[in-house]
Formats: C-alpha cells, structure tokens, sequence
C-alpha cells in the first residue's frame, strides 16, 4: 500500500479541494493554517500557504494533512507577511507529486503571482499542447498551471485584464484565490460551479471555499462570490468585475448531498438543513416497515435523521465510525485485507440484534462499501437490512472537480436498482428521485429544459463542454519542479 492512500476511501466521490485567501491581517499565514484546518474535508493529499511581506514572496508546500504540516510554530513564522492564500488538495487532475501542491507560483512581467484553484479545466490538456508548442516550460502537470501561463502570454496591461484574457480561452469549472503584491483576487467561473465566500474579520477581508473556514477564525460571512463574478481587494478596498456573459447557474448539487461541511452555509442556505430534507424526502418517497433507522457515519447521519423524524421511526447509531484511521493505515498482513471496513465502521450488535433496520448513506459508487456494510449488519443480527440513498444513482462521471471512477466502475452504469440490491445483499434499496432531491433544495423539481444546478453526475446532463473527453487527450508531460522567485521553506 503506497503512503497516502487509503483502499476503504476509494468507494468514495473523492473531495474536491479547498481554497483559502486573506488580505491586510496580522498573522496572515496562521490565519491561513487555521481556515485550511476547517477546509480539510475538502482534500488530504497535499497542502500549500504562500504569503508576502511587502517585499519577498514565502511558501511551505508538503504533502499530507494540514495537521502534519502547519502545526508548528517554526513553519508559520517563516511565511511572514500581511497576505496570504493557501490550498488543501484532492487531485482531479496531475499526479500526487510536490510540483502539483498549490497554491502555484510564478514571477510575470507584473510580479510575482501566486493561485490556489479548486475545480478542473475541461480544455486544459488542449490549452497546454498549444502552449507547449508556443514554448511554454510547464513545471506541473495540474491544469491550473495553464491559467499562470496563458496570463503570461496576455498583452493586456493589468493583472485582472491578464486574468480575464486568460479566463476567456479556459472551459470548465473554477473557484481561484489569486495573490500578488498588493491584492488577493477571488474568480468563480460564470455558471459557479464550484463555491467561494468573501468573509471579513476585523479590517481584513477573506475568501475561502465555504463558510466554515470563516467560523474557525471568527470571521463573519459577508456574501457569496457570484457566479462569472471576479473580486479583487486591495489597499483601495473591493472592487467587483463581471466580465463574462450571464449564463443561467449552476452550481454542483453534490456540495449539498456529500461535499460541503454540514454547518457551511451555502447561498444561504444551511448544508445540514438541506441534507435532512433530502432524507425526509427520500422517507415520504421510498417508505419501508422497520424497527430502526441507522445511518451510515458519518455522511449518512443528517440524511438519517431527517429520514427518521418524516417516518416515525427511531434513530440510532447503530454503526460506530473510528476517527482515528488516517488515510496513511498501513494493513499489517493481506490474510486480514477482507476485515478492512471494520477498520472504520463497527456495527453496535446490542442495537442492531433481531431489527428491521433501515440503512441511510448519501450516494453508493462502486458498492463495495455498502456491499461489507449490509454484510456487517446482518452479522450483528439485524433480520432484514434496508438501503435507503440520498441522491439519485450516481451514473456518469464527474468532470469539474471531482475525482470520480470511470463510468465503466461506477454500480449504477451498469446494474438497475434491483440488480444493485442484490449485489449488495440489502432486503430493498431505493434513491431519492432527482425531483425529490430537487425538492429538498426548496425547488417545486428539476427544470429539465434549464437545471436550477449541475447535476452531471446523476443525470448526464453536462453543462460545460468536455473538450479534452471529446478530442480523447492524456495527462500531458512531466516537467520539472523549478520553482523560482520566491523563498521554498
């Protein structure tokens, strides 16, 4: 098992990234530590401060957790300065590998310029061939890096005129957190795929990727960066420019099922809220005799209790998560690889012994998963195990942000429900209709002529050009990590 990995994580959409910026604040890289704390969720692989003194450029950029990373008091002080953004990353595109931890740095005709990105460019590979071509020297095989160089070709003035230059030749889906010399720069792409907030504590203002990351520094939440909307703040204050076309919104549903923190507020509305609807739905659609409802921990939980109070019937935990296996477990000895869900999840056999239980999660992948789960249940006891899911069947893969298998691995592509319960060994399974999901977000259903959110991953329905899919291009080439212009701590 290679370190960083994780075999009982890979029946998982895998988290995004997360993104963080603060601008005019004292302690500027702590502040930035502390928001990728609350960003984690986001992505484990790697993580990156980079923040400026007014002089000099300073960046700490290492794989592993934050934790492992920014904890020491040593490594804080040395990314000294006023500003400062910081990424926590999940790798949709580019290998695990230190060249790929952002934010990325670059010295350009302005200055230095440093960008954390959370999302994935669907011309990216397009865009660097030709780049390439023109005699751009890659250092990273991360997409964002093609945004760094396209603003370098740019004969436009000033940096935002270089970034919308830039974001005018990209596709796909985007939330950036820009820095250089005087400002930090927030971009949502136009139909705001990905999220990003502007936050404020005391006289200095922040952008992070949900609201979460402001409530661990005491920050207050002041709006939602809108979609096509670039933000740039600076000594002068904030200034707003809409560059591109309105397009209809849409935002990735799947923040609301899995991604986002459940106390994040997402366009004012409450991620934990929100989930708990999605299982009271999924009870009034897809009801079921039983003695307990037992979520899967811990995404299934809000789900499950939304379930249990629109049915009446009681919650419990019958399923127990240990917090305490990192993605870095090593198994001691293959002869034990079959008893690796029970490394995080044990069932509460007292609880679970001769009941009809009712299983709630938020999505099923691969099925691997639920498949040991169901097992483990009805070993505890329990006589019948019902499945209840909290989105509609993931069936396509998702190609703005998230790291997804191939369709040809995903269970539902390839099997209806009644073929997915059997592989699982459930009693029943059953998903919330994409109407009820619809419904759960305040919506009377899917506007199936124009979807109020990106739903790609459930429906199809892709609403950014998948350019490099289409013309079928690789990974691109490996270059070296020749990072200049700026202190590497």
């Amino acid at each position: 098992m290679v370190l960083g990995t994780n075999p009982y994580d890979d029946d998982r959409l895998h988290e995004e990234c997360g993104v963080f910026g603060i601008f005019d604040a004292s302690a500027a890289a702590a502040h930035t530590a502390l928001g990728l704390h609350a960003l984690q969720h986001r992505g484990q692989e790697a993580a990156g401060i980079v923040s400026f003194d007014g002089h000099q450029f300073y960046s700490h950029r290492a794989l592993g957790l934050i934790s492992d990373n920014f904890s020491s008091a040593d490594t804080i002080d040395k990314l000294k300065g006023h500003i400062a953004i910081g990424h926590t990353r999940y790798s949709t595109t580019g290998e695990t590998l230190l060249r790929n931890v952002q934010p990325l740095f670059a010295e350009l005709s302005f200055g230095g310029l440093a960008m954390a990105h959370n999302g994935n460019l669907t011309n990216a590979m397009m865009l660097r061939r030709d780049l390439i071509r023109r005699g751009s020297l890659f250092q990273a095989t991360s997409d964002t890096e093609v945004i760094i160089h396209l603003m370098a070709l740019s004969a436009a003035a000033s940096v935002e005129d270089r970034l919308i230059d830039a974001l005018k030749q990209v596709e796909g889906a985007y939330s950036l957190v820009c820095m250089t010399e005087g400002a930090i720069i927030g971009v949502r792409d136009p139909l705001g795929v990905r999220p990003l907030v502007l936050g404020k504590l005391d006289n200095a203002y922040l952008l992070a990727s949900e609201t979460c990351a402001l409530d661990i520094i005491g920050a207050e939440l002041v709006r939602d960066i809108e979609p096509g909307e670039i933000i740039i703040i600076s000594k002068e204050g904030i200034r707003s420019i809409k560059p591109f076309a309105p397009q209809k919104e849409r935002f990735c549903i799947f923040e609301y099922i899995y991604f986002a923190r459940p106390d994040s507020l997402i366009d004012n509305r409450n991620v934990y809220e929100v989930r708990k609807r999605i299982g009271a739905e999924l009870a009034r659609e897809m009801p079921v005799k039983a003695d307990l409802v037992v979520p899967v921990p811990d995404s299934g939980v809000p789900a499950g209790i939304g379930y249990a109070a629109a049915s009446g019937i009681p919650f419990e935990l019958g399923i127990i998560r240990n917090h305490y296996v990192g993605r870095t477990f090593i198994e001691p000895a293959d002869h034990v690889r079959h008893l690796g869900v029970k490394l995080k999840h044990n069932a509460n056999q007292a609880m679970l012994k001769g009941k009809k239980v009712i299983l709630v999660d938020d999505s099923i992948v691969r099925g691997t998963t639920s498949k040991k789960i169901v097992s483990m249940v009805r070993d505890a006891g329990a006589s019948e195990v019902h499945m209840r899911i909290a989105s509609p069947p993931t069936t396509n893969s998702c190609y703005y942000g998230v790291d997804t298998p191939e369709r040809s691995q995903l269970l539902a592509a390839l099997h209806n429900v009644e073929e997915m319960r059997r592989l699982i060994g459930a009693d029943s399974l059953a998903f919330v209709s994409i109407d009820g999901l619809y419904r759960a977000m305040n919506e009377a259903g899917r506007d199936n002529s124009m979807p109020q959110f990106c739903d790609a991953c459930l429906t199809g329905d892709y609403p950014i050009a998948l350019t490099d899919q289409k013309h079928s291009l690789g990974k691109g080439h490996h270059q070296n990590d020749l990072f200049a212009g700026f202190a590497e701590i």
